[in-house]
């Protein structure tokens, strides 16, 4: 309903000033005219032709032709096309104007942002990669990091489909065990770009990469630097720009898992295989009315709606842009959705010498999720013979007769529809952010600039467990309402100078700065049990609940950073550049003899192209470029430098047996903790061809990250009661290579562009400190990073298919003659005795793949022919492997749904690669079956996708002046619409559940199906 009336409101307002406008405009000339390129004569459909000063416009047809009705003959028309030179044109006494547009296909003088500075393009001597907004808006996506996924080079972006998740970002690899996320800085605040902020306000993105683009921000860039620029007025009558769009969501859908009969039919041949009698639920209490399908009722058709209105204009002194948004994202898992209003004021003014401005942004985000549980591991593994809700179940403490199972149809999977009717929980984030900025040109090649930003944000999460259970055999536990209330705050106060002076041939350009960020973030919680009802209904408040009260505080987030900054780039001749950056920064958050470093970098770039023995008709521009320097990460928190003390013991003193109140320390501490630090080499070149219509970039990357924290292993008994201190001890290295080409063809009717990108990360760790002897690894379950090898590889038991007899198993023995696998049966797994000592045991785990990929791959393509447009987006990862471990709980057969086209092996059905079935108790050989750190579970998730494909259409130059629109456009879109991959999960693009783990595919929320359809305009 709130869809359907925001819609005829903005059609309203629509029409109304269409209607107004057409009133107003007093129309005495009429001109006309064809438009057409320079190269071949050849007419340009879509020229945007604008009476300069007014709203007044129209855009050419197909055959290149336009009328326009202009006030007077002083009246200047303005024409305009992506990649074509702009002209302005006096009206006079002309009729008609015939105007030949030239490409502007070369972007090399377009500015770029790279950290207190904006320089050429052509200039650029470090890393950085520029990503088109077009691209990024052309997506549906929670958050900024979504939206980048394969447009950069370099850049990793493994998304995560529930409403309101975040993207994981990684920028050539991931230099730390702990953090591997970027920094981002919105309109010079350094800030988290995440959920809260409206991707649809981004003007431009740049992605710094090396130490010379990043090293301006010094001690925090070691994973990469995201700049994003959000939009601004522009000189010009009031324009107004709104968007809309309304998708549909669907959910990839995993394995096919049997229905009641199917189940009942495979659950008794388990048990029979083991000897055992059937349970009744299968058997004599069997219910063929209940057919569960978990996955159906737990999933719905989700949506999307994402509108956006904004008001910009100005004068030559003073611009100014307002805008609204609202977004919405209705879930496909029952109880799941997300919601954000922003609204944006950006305004920048002038006088005299004089420059100030701000840009802000309030927002208002809500997540609607259970607390916990996982559905997309309990939709496949809950049974079918069990309902959803039935009368059968209903207890004092499952009231309103939730399925759990019982002794006789035993499941440790969740309810989902269950957990999520009883645990709610509603988080708010209202937050604030932003900056002000005041400039001052003190000379015609110096400017000071103050800049002081702000993030802000309110948090409140409200949790309740209701009466009622959502699982088999689960404990008693009474109602509860819980209340976390935090708050956040950061102030970024910075001043610097920019400087740019030209000296016959050489050309000086820099900044230098003071910098100072305090961090803070506080927060509590209360709650309390039983709470009441009324009515039916919950008083959800804590002041209503009457049990036992619950209070918790936290430890206090609070850190300084100051910085000294610099970069000075020189360039001789437009032919040598030369940058050194550095930037010397102290933090709070380290010891008092460690709190201060230094992060420098140099670069330098060769135009060869402008060399006089360089004389090519093909090569327009050729750069050569490298790069070297250090950056920093802080992966600690404000206070890890301090040891923890229990004030809890008591000690009793004296004849009268008081007792005192005394303290332990109960961690040690490391007061040397320091930067981790990643230093970084670059060598690329950028080449440009025919006049820029081909553009081509390579980059070889090779960086070292030092000093890495790691938590070394220190005895209790030296106090270590809180957890292995941190110590800088490891060290990680990344090298890769990156390739970027673009293609662009802007004359003629058809008009197309084509770009492409491939990355390859080689991860390999190089230290991992004193673990003891013999230890050159760090275990995390079902993974190793040892030295040598990459972050998180695969480290688990190597499988050679199933024993066919038990001939085989007799014949499979070891040095001595002993059965390898002595509790095996015919149809078990066969494992590899690695180690050759005659048994399957931890030491036989080997090194069997890695979650890294060795190449991805983005590719876009945009179009254009009349008045029809074309955006495709494809992504490719290729050469890595994921554990299912979806699959392995599945597939372990115990207490679990089945896989509709499982074959389990049988003396009559050996022709397969399922293992043999039954019930694991008594059985040591099922048991091992179902082991988890076996290459059992390990996948090939190469994919392929077409990550986005939208149709638009822009709607008659006719239609538009009758309306008084100066262009509007309707499309339709679909994405994530085709996945290519031998993955048997929903979803190849696994997040994972840390670095160290970072394929473990454990219910990962798949990348979600959006069908769209929307319109924008702009009057």
């Amino acid at each position: 309903m709130k869809t359907k009336l925001l819609l005829r409101a903005c059609m309203s307002f629509l029409l109304s000033l269409g209607m107004a406008m057409s009133l107003m405009a007093q129309t005495p000339r009429v001109v006309t005219g064809t438009v057409v390129d320079q190269e071949n004569g050849e007419p340009i459909p879509g020229i945007s032709i604008l009476e300069k000063g007014t709203n007044n416009g129209t855009v050419t047809d197909l055959e290149g032709n336009y009328r326009i009705q202009v006030a007077s003959e002083s009246a200047i028309l303005v024409f305009s096309f992506l990649q074509m030179e702009t002209q302005e044109i006096l009206v006079g006494n002309r009729n008609p104007i015939d105007v030949v547009m030239a490409e502007n296909i070369g972007d090399l003088d377009e500015f770029v942002v790279i950290g207190y500075q904006s320089v050429r393009k052509r200039d650029l001597t470090g890393a950085t990669a520029v990503v088109s907004t077009e691209n990024t808006r052309s997506v549906t996506a929670n958050s900024i990091g979504e939206s980048l996924q394969g447009l950069a080079p370099g850049v990793t972006v493994r998304n995560a489909g529930g409403p309101g998740q975040g993207a994981s970002v990684e920028i050539r690899g991931v230099s730390s065990f702990i953090n591997a996320s970027p920094l981002y800085v919105i309109d010079g605040m350094i800030a988290d770009a995440n959920v809260t902020i409206n991707p649809n306000d981004v003007e431009s993105i740049q992605i710094l990469k090396d130490a010379s683009a990043a090293a301006i921000y010094g001690s925090r860039a070691a994973n990469g630097v995201i700049i994003v620029t959000t939009k601004q007025g522009q000189e010009g009558p009031a324009r107004i720009t709104l968007s809309a769009k309304y998708g549909i969501q669907q959910l990839p859908r995993g394995p096919e898992m049997m229905n009641n009969v199917e189940f009942a039919a495979m659950q008794r041949r388990q048990f029979e295989n083991s000897g055992l009698t059937p349970p009744a639920s299968v058997t004599s209490n069997f219910d063929p009315t209940i057919n569960t399908n978990w996955y159906d009722e737990s999933t719905r058709l989700g949506n999307v709606q994402d509108y956006n209105v904004t008001i910009s204009g100005g004068s030559k002194t003073s611009t100014y842009l307002v805008s609204g948004s609202y977004f919405k994202n209705k879930g496909e898992l029952i109880g799941t959705d997300f919601e954000r209003a922003a609204f944006r004021i950006n305004s920048r003014s002038t006088k005299g010498r004089v420059t100030f401005g701000e840009n802000i942004v309030l927002t208002n985000s809500v997540r609607n999720t259970p607390p916990f549980g996982n559905p997309f591991y309990d939709v496949y593994t809950q049974l079918p013979i069990i309902p959803v809700q039935h009368p059968r179940y209903i207890t004092n403490a499952n009231p309103d007769g939730w399925g759990i199972g019982t002794p006789d149809a035993v499941t440790y999977a969740n309810n989902p529809i269950a957990l999520s009717a009883i645990n709610t929980q509603r988080s708010n984030f209202a937050k604030i952010v932003g900056n002000a900025y005041l400039e001052v040109e003190l000379a015609d090649w110096l400017t000071y600039r103050f800049n002081a930003g702000l993030e802000a944000s309110f948090d409140h999460i409200k949790t309740l467990r209701r009466v009622g259970e959502w699982h088999f055999n689960q404990p008693a536990a009474p109602t509860t309402i819980q209340e976390n209330r935090s708050t956040y705050t950061s102030l970024l106060l910075e001043h610097t100078l920019n400087f740019n002076k030209t000296f016959g041939l050489h050309d000086i350009n820099g900044v230098v700065g003071y910098s100072q960020q305090q961090s803070n973030n506080q927060g509590i919680l209360a709650g309390r049990t039983d709470i009441q009802q009324f009515g039916g209904r919950y008083l959800e408040t804590i002041g209503s609940a009457t049990g036992d009260p619950i209070a918790d505080g936290f430890v206090n987030t609070d850190f300084l950073i100051v910085g000294y900054l610099g970069r000075l780039n020189y360039t001789y001749n437009d032919k040598y550049l030369l940058t050194f950056t550095g930037r010397y920064d102290a933090d709070s958050r380290f010891g008092a003899d460690n709190r201060s470093r230094f992060f420098p970098s140099i670069a330098a770039g060769w135009r060869i192209s402008d060399e006089a023995f360089f004389n090519s008709g093909f090569v327009s521009d050729l750069k050569l470029r490298g790069s070297y320097g250090e950056l920093g990460i802080v992966t600690v928190g404000s206070w890890d430098y301090i040891g923890f003390l229990n004030s809890n013991p008591r000690a009793i003193f004296g004849p009268d047996q008081v007792p005192y109140v005394g303290a332990t320390q109960a961690r040690l501490a490391n007061p040397n903790l320091g930067w981790e630090r990643r230093k970084s080499q670059n060598y690329g070149f950028d080449a440009n061809f025919l006049e820029g219509r081909i553009g081509l970039s390579a980059e070889y990357y090779n960086s070292l990250s030092e000093d890495v924290l790691v938590n070394l292993p220190v005895a209790f008994y030296l106090g270590n009661l809180g957890g292995d201190p941190a110590v800088n001890a490891a060290s990680i290295r990344n090298r890769g290579l990156e390739i970027e080409a673009t293609y662009r063809k802007y004359s003629g009717e058809f008009q197309w562009d084509v770009s492409a990108n491939i990355t390859t990360i080689r991860n390999r760790v190089e230290d991992v400190g004193n673990f003891g002897e013999g230890i050159d690894y760090i275990q995390t379950g079902i993974t190793r990073s040892q030295i040598g090898r990459s972050i998180g590889e695969w480290y688990v038991l190597k499988t050679d298919g199933l024993f066919q007899s038990q001939e085989e198993i007799n014949n499979y023995t070891g040095p001595d003659g002993q059965l390898i696998q002595p509790h095996a049966r015919p149809g078990d797994v066969r494992f590899l005795d690695i180690n050759g000592d005659g048994q399957i045991n931890q030491e036989d785990r080997t090194f069997v793949g890695s979650p890294w990929p060795t190449m991805q791959a983005g590719g876009q393509f945009n179009a254009s022919y009349g008045q029809f447009t074309l955006n495709i987006q494809m992504v490719g990862v290729f050469g890595y492997s994921v554990l299912n471990g979806v699959r392995a709980d599945i597939d372990g057969y115990q207490n679990t749904n089945f896989r509709r086209d499982i074959s389990p092996w049988s003396p009559d059905n050996r022709n397969t690669t399922d293992p043999r079935i039954g019930f694991a108790v008594g059985d040591p050989g099922l048991i091992d079956n179902a082991r988890l750190e076996s290459d059992r579970w390990l996948e090939d998730a190469s994919y392929f996708r077409i990550r986005n494909l939208e149709l638009g259409y822009a709607l008659a130059p006719q239609l538009n002046q009758r309306l008084g629109i100066q262009r509007a456009k309707i499309f339709i879109s679909g994405q994530n619409l085709f996945t290519f991959t031998k993955y048997s999960g929903p979803d190849p693009d696994v997040v994972g559940s840390g670095i160290l783990n970072r394929g473990y595919d454990q219910g990962n929320w798949p990348a979600n199906k959006i069908y769209s359809i929307g319109f924008n305009c702009e009057f």
